[in-house]
């Protein structure tokens, strides 16, 4: 990769979440290729001046030539379990790092496996799960721990409303892999327990009854963190929003195409017998996974940066300089994880 390269190439750029991450590029300044298989929806959502590129997923030389002369790629398109592997791999050969915001655990885990020895040697950075979903709870955990073994980290999701993309009803349809937490300092089956405590989040969501459902965050926390245990929960009613066939689809209520939904998601770490807490909140779970990612590209860009292989978001770049460069602006970052 030339370390003058500044382009971010998007692929999936005309689903939901890439739209995001598109026009987040946009308002910042930034150079971006919009990539995706469609030429023709391709040019009707991004008039110029934005690089425009089409590429099949089957077509491993296609899309390496829509990533050339850029710095970072950022996949928006699921399932991963079927993107993820040609999209990072065509990035490595075209010299970009990558980044997914895969939900997915097993396919987050596959990038971990299957990716460290190749980015290693291209002298690259793979990064999975780096959204709402897997980045978030990351940074967090990673801004509250210190060095050494951790007894519990706990990751608390509540939605005030979960409609979903037509991509994440796609996703849970493709994904039918048993979910896996931490327990003795190991990934194990999930066994979801009738009896979870409700959990108290900010007004307005309150008090939520809460159900144990894990998601990408489970497999980056324990890529870097060592923990006993580690489980995520979520409110009982986003949950039955998102398994309710007839939920519709997120609506956009300003300027930027957000939903009206509002996300709390908090962090509990017990470490040498005392507990820390850090969370955020804010508006819509798709579009907040924009800045997200753009901020960590912006990051990998520099050609002083020197890490390689497959990394957690919050093993790739500082967690606490993350969190304080979206606190404010992306969304609100509350709790134990900013010195202030």
């Amino acid at each position: 990769m030339d370390s003058t390269a500044k382009l971010i190439a998007v692929y999936g750029a005309t689903g939901h979440t890439g739209r995001f991450v598109v026009q987040e590029a946009q308002r910042r300044g930034l150079p971006v290729v919009a990539v995706g298989r469609d030429a023709a929806r391709l040019d009707e959502m991004f008039p110029s001046p934005v690089t425009r590129r089409v590429a099949a997923l089957d077509g491993p030389a296609s899309l390496e030539q829509a990533f050339a002369g850029c710095a970072v790629v950022i996949n928006c398109a699921g399932p991963y379990l079927d993107t993820a592997a040609p999209v990072t791999q065509a990035a490595l050969r075209a010299g970009c790092h990558s980044i997914d915001v895969t939900a997915e655990q097993p396919s987050a885990q596959a990038t971990f496996a299957d990716f460290d020895e190749p980015a290693r040697a291209a002298g690259r950075v793979v990064i999975p799960a780096a959204g709402f979903y897997g980045g978030l709870a990351d940074l967090l955990a990673s801004a509250l721990a210190s060095a050494g073994t951790i007894a519990e980290i706990t990751v608390a999701i509540a939605l005030d409303h979960w409609w979903p993309t037509a991509g994440t009803r796609k996703t849970g349809e493709r994904n039918k892999v048993p979910r896996v937490v931490v327990r003795d300092g190991r990934l194990a089956p999930l066994t979801p327990s009738a009896e979870v405590p409700d959990w108290t989040f900010s007004p307005p969501l309150g008090t939520q009854p809460m159900v144990e459902l894990p998601f990408s965050e489970i497999i980056t926390l324990a890529h870097h963190l060592q923990a006993g245990t580690i489980c995520s929960l979520l409110n009982r009613s986003a949950l039955d929003d998102v398994r309710n066939a007839t939920t519709p689809a997120p609506a956009a209520m300003d300027d930027s195409g957000r939903s009206a939904q509002r996300f709390e998601m908090v962090v509990r770490l017990v470490q040498n017998g005392v507990t820390r807490t850090a969370g955020v909140r804010g508006q819509d779970i798709y579009a907040v996974t924009a800045p997200i990612v753009i901020e960590a590209a912006l990051r990998l860009m520099p050609a002083s940066y020197r890490h390689s292989g497959a990394l957690a978001l919050a093993e790739a770049i500082d967690p606490v300089e993350m969190l304080r460069a979206l606190d404010g602006h992306a969304l609100e970052v509350f709790g134990d994880a900013l010195p202030r």
